[in-house]
C-alpha cells in the first residue's frame, strides 16, 4: 500500500498551527510522530495528503476534527506517582500545616488522564482526616479527559501506587473488566475535570493551594512559559506553592515564585 508523505512544507503548516493554538514547540524530530499519529485520520476521511488534512482541519465544518487532531498531537506520557519526591514534600511540609477549617485546593493543570490528578487524592485522602479538599485537573485534550473522568485503566499502570493505597483506592475489575482497575468512586467523587488551554485566557477556576505544572512546559518556548505561568499566579494563593517537574525551571521566566527546592516554588 502506498503511504502518503508528510512534506516538509506540510510539516511546517502543523508546527505553525500547534505552536498557535496551544502553545507547543514541535521540534523537527517530531516529523515521524506527526505522520504517524495523523496518517489514520487521512486514510479515515478519504483526504490524500496532508495538506488536504491541514485545510480540512482549519475549515469552519470541521471543529470536532480540530479537536481530534490536538488530542492526537498533545498526548503526552504520564503515570501514577511521577516524581515521588513531589508527593513526600506535600505530605511532609505542606499537609502537616494546614488549618483544618480551611478546603485545601490543588489544580493539576496538565493532567492528561488523570494519574496525577488520582496520585494527589490518595496522598490527601491518605493524611488530611480533619481537612476538607478537593482537587481540580484540567487539560487540553478531550480523549484524556475522557479517561481522567472514568479513572479506569489497565492494570499494568498500578505498578507505581504504593501498595496500601492501591488497596485502599483502587478496585481490581474482575470478569470481562480483568486487566483492569477503577479508582474507587469517593475519590473520584472528589476531583473534578475541565478542560482548559494554558495558552489562553483561563476560566475564572478560584484559587489553589498548591498547583503542579509538571511535563508540559518543555513543550513552550521561553514566551509561552513566561505568559502560562502570569496566567497561572493569579490562581494560586500567597503561600501556595506551585511545582514543575525535575527536568524544568522558572529561571528567567518568573521572579514573583521564590525558590524552595529545584521544581518547588512557593508564592510570597
Amino acid at each position: 500500500m502506498h503511504q502518503t508523505q508528510l512534506k516538509d512544507s506540510e510539516f511546517k503548516l502543523f508546527q505553525s498551527w500547534l505552536h498557535q493554538s496551544t502553545g507547543i514547540n514541535l521540534s523537527s524530530a517530531k516529523k515521524a510522530l506527526v505522520a504517524g499519529r495523523l496518517s489514520k485520520r487521512l486514510k479515515h476521511l478519504d483526504l490524500k495528503s496532508f495538506g488536504d488534512y491541514f485545510q480540512f482541519i482549519r475549515s469552519h465544518a470541521a471543529a470536532e476534527e480540530l479537536q481530534i487532531a490536538i488530542d492526537l498531537l498533545t498526548t503526552n506520557e504520564t503515570y501514577f506517582f511521577r516524581e515521588p519526591k513531589h508527593f513526600e514534600f506535600m505530605s511532609e511540609k505542606i499537609l502537616p500545616t494546614l488549618i483544618p477549617a480551611k478546603k485545601f485546593r490543588v489544580w493539576s493543570a496538565a493532567s492528561s488522564s488523570g494519574e496525577e490528578a488520582y496520585s494527589i487524592a490518595m496522598t490527601l485522602a491518605n493524611e488530611l482526616t480533619s481537612t476538607a479538599w478537593e482537587i481540580f485537573g484540567s487539560d487540553i485534550s478531550t480523549d484524556m479527559l475522557r479517561i481522567a473522568r472514568g479513572g479506569h485503566y489497565p492494570i499494568a499502570r498500578a505498578r507505581t501506587i504504593p501498595t496500601d493505597m492501591l488497596s485502599k483506592y483502587c478496585l481490581k475489575g474482575t470478569g470481562g473488566q480483568e486487566g483492569t482497575f477503577l479508582v474507587e468512586r469517593n475519590l473520584r467523587n472528589k476531583v473534578s475535570f475541565a478542560q482548559i488551554n494554558l495558552n489562553e485566557n483561563l476560566p475564572d477556576v478560584g484559587q489553589f493551594d498548591l498547583i503542579f505544572i509538571r511535563n508540559v512546559m518543555i513543550y513552550f518556548d521561553q514566551d509561552t512559559k513566561c505568559k502560562v505561568i502570569e496566567r497561572l499566579l493569579p490562581h494560586l494563593k500567597s503561600g501556595g506553592y506551585l511545582f514543575v517537574s525535575h527536568s524544568e525551571s522558572l529561571n528567567g521566566i518568573t521572579d514573583r515564585l521564590q525558590i524552595i527546592s529545584p521544581s518547588i516554588y512557593k508564592k510570597p
